[in-house]
């Protein structure tokens, strides 16, 4: 699910991994991968550009049996492409300091739909490209816990009606980060975790992230279902 967390503005993300297939849409009856870029050019915009695999297959979900040729079934042959991009309209704390962090925002914004469709700029609905599409408008709040750590929780709502990836209504989630005091070496190494779960509107998920060197790397994992693995890595730079 979406949150309203953002990136320090001048932010460089890059990064990839393995996506098992309940954590993607229909359009992917096989284990894939992505690879991606990620950049918040302002403290209240974020866009990114994210790229996943594709694997020719004796009978496609979109194309039909036969139209990949049978030297190619089993390969990654193609890429699906799709920008995504954030708002942030109220920051943490603003005017009120209960105030949570809100968000709007929309995967795989730009696409050609195609068939009977005349707009080339989104598809929520139906079917076809467009297979990341949805939209969102999100809350984040984060409380305190003394000499524990920090709660974040999440509230959103996604719009997504598509046949092959409905995601579509309430959306909630809380992750928790461990801000031990102690010193002692075990003690820094659990303050680098951060652990999510989640109900995106459709399967309850959870997983964690973990920071090495100063947040500059990232290794995150997800358990779709609570029991289909995906993970991979994410790299930071701030260019300022």
């Amino acid at each position: 699910m979406p949150t309203a967390v953002m990136q320090q503005d001048k932010t460089f993300m890059f990064g990839g991994g393995f996506l098992e297939k309940h954590a993607t849409p229909a359009r992917w009856t096989y284990n894939t991968y992505n690879y991606y870029i990620n950049i918040t050019f302002f403290s209240w915009l974020e866009v990114a550009y994210d790229c996943t695999l594709h694997k020719a297959i004796e009978c496609d979900p979109v194309y039909g049996c036969d139209y990949w040729p049978e030297q190619t079934w089993g390969k990654f042959t193609n890429q699906d492409r799709n920008f995504s991009i954030r708002l942030r309209l109220l920051r943490e704390g603003q005017w009120w300091k209960y105030m949570p962090a809100i968000v709007i925002g929309s995967n795989d914004v730009t696409t050609r739909p195609g068939g009977d469709r005349k707009t080339n700029f989104s598809n929520p609905e139906g079917d076809g490209n467009g297979y990341w599409n949805r939209y969102y408008l999100v809350a984040t709040k984060h409380l305190a816990i003394k000499n524990i750590g920090e709660l974040g929780v999440h509230f959103a709502y996604v719009y997504n009606k598509r046949t092959d990836y409905p995601l579509d209504g309430p959306a909630f989630g809380a992750n928790f980060r461990f801000q031990l005091s102690d010193s002692q070496f075990l003690t820094k190494a659990v303050n680098n975790l951060n652990l999510m779960a989640e109900y995106d509107s459709r399967t309850i998920n959870c997983g964690f992230e973990y920071s090495f060197w100063k947040d500059y790397i990232n290794a995150v994992v997800e358990l779709n279902r609570c029991r289909y693995f995906s993970g991979g890595l994410v790299f930071k730079v701030h260019l300022k």
